[in-house]
């Protein structure tokens, strides 16, 4: 399977202003974006808390480790 090209893209362009008119495809696009955005945001959060809790779980086996070799 090859990539996406110029025809195809077309094709679909001309489908989304067919189905949804001119005027609302800025509100659909604008809505898209904030749904990426947030989805970015969440799974930036996600992999916050993941590495935070790893970070601790590291600590506290080095902080048993040390105090068995004390």
């Amino acid at each position: 399977m090859g990539s996406i090209g110029a025809p195809e893209i077309l094709i679909v362009a001309v489908i989304i202003l067919l189905l949804f008119g001119a005027k609302r495809i800025p509100e659909l696009a604008r809505g898209l974006g904030q749904g990426i955005k947030e989805f970015k945001d969440a799974s930036n959060d996600i992999k916050k808390e993941i590495e935070d809790s790893s970070r601790d779980i590291k600590d506290t086996v080095n902080q048993k480790e040390s105090n068995k070799n004390s």
